[in-house]
């Protein structure tokens, strides 16, 4: 690699004190969510700090201007694109999900104008209620200056291919901004074989969910109503490069047999021009080549998953990925900037 690269990670997990007190509460209510295993082993312990395999995630996600920084200089890492971590405010009740998205927005804007050259923010909304969501949205870009979205797939079990939620990808489009399709726990119907060995979160139903999510979108005929909605998938494209192939095919002749909605274009066309994807959490080299060559670099940005990958190892794999310069400034930071509207440097 010659010369430094600025470097932008794009799938960056905070909180705040009250979403994490919220989440305690769930985890110890009554609800059947598949995200109540991780949520209660990162939120339900007490002392010092949530450990979960191991790790203390809570202290990183509650933290911003200590330990987080002192890492991001001591590895080069020029800015982290923070949001509000999974499952975010969506297993809450509508109003506590609307009230704790302001809360939570207004504190990542104060956190990004106190160190606008090191974080940028995607704001959180509440799903239950679209037409309120599409306000705090336009109020989260207007006049806080956060720089696109996060959503944490489903809500209540329902997807974004569902017409109700449709004044949320309006606004988005209408503002020109991205979102950002994070995992969750699997809805209810895929949740009995995920239960068991670890699969309920990121080994394995994470990326089944949000693919899911994505396929459905595209079926849907979504990108029909919202051509120029931009999406964001991490975790190198939740494998849907990896079966976009297949997807295109079987798409299209089900559509030939009247099983799924007549789309004006192919999946392949909409995954290409709709869809951008990250490397969260996937460091691996023959992957992140397939996923340039597959959909061009111009839809492929480095991140890290922090605090649930570690820093250094991203930074690693990013530095030693062999690739052309131009390449590298479009992975590590050019991409960045243009989806996620963040200032060059």
């Amino acid at each position: 690699m010659s010369g430094k690269v600025r470097l932008i990670a794009t799938e960056e997990a905070w909180s705040i004190p009250e979403v994490a007190a919220e989440l305690k509460k769930v985890s110890n209510g009554p609800s059947q969510s598949l995200d109540k295993l991780l949520v209660k082993g990162i939120y339900d312990q007490e002392g010092g700090g949530a450990q979960y395999a191991g790790v203390n995630f809570l202290d990183g996600l509650l933290d911003a201007e200590q330990a987080r920084l002192r890492q991001m200089d001591e590895l080069g890492i020029d800015m982290h694109l923070m949001a509000l971590t999974a499952p975010g405010v969506q297993m809450f009740d509508a109003d506590t999900a609307m009230e704790l998205a302001i809360v939570a927005n207004d504190r990542l804007a104060a956190l990004c104008r106190k160190y606008p050259t090191r974080f940028a923010g995607l704001a959180s909304f509440a799903p239950h209620s679209p037409k309120r969501a599409a306000k705090e949205m336009e109020r989260a870009i207007n006049e806080l200056g956060l720089n696109g979205f996060m959503i944490n797939s489903h809500t209540y079990d329902e997807y974004l291919d569902d017409p109700k939620f449709w004044p949320i990808l309006e606004a988005a489009e209408a503002m020109g901004r991205c979102i950002y399709i994070h995992p969750r726990a699997a809805s209810y119907g895929f949740k009995g074989p995920l239960q068991d060995y670890g699969m309920d979160s990121a080994m394995w139903g994470y990326g089944m969910e949000v693919g899911t999510h994505a396929v459905r979108m595209m079926a849907g005929g979504v990108f029909d109503e919202f051509p120029n909605l931009k999406i964001c998938i991490g975790h190198m494209g939740e494998a849907v490069p990896f079966w976009l192939w297949r997807l295109n095919f079987m798409n299209s002749r089900a559509q030939l047999a009247g099983r799924s909605k007549k789309t004006k274009r192919s999946m392949a066309e909409y995954f290409h021009d709709n869809f951008v994807i990250t490397t969260s959490g996937v460091e691996d080299p023959l992957a992140l080549r397939y996923s340039i060559d597959k959909l061009g670099v111009e839809n492929v940005l480095w991140a890290i998953d922090y605090p649930y990958q570690p820093m250094e190892p991203a930074v690693k794999f990013i530095e030693d990925f062999a690739c052309t310069d131009a390449e590298r400034h479009a992975l590590c930071h050019g991409n960045a900037e243009r989806v996620f509207h963040i200032s060059a440097a």
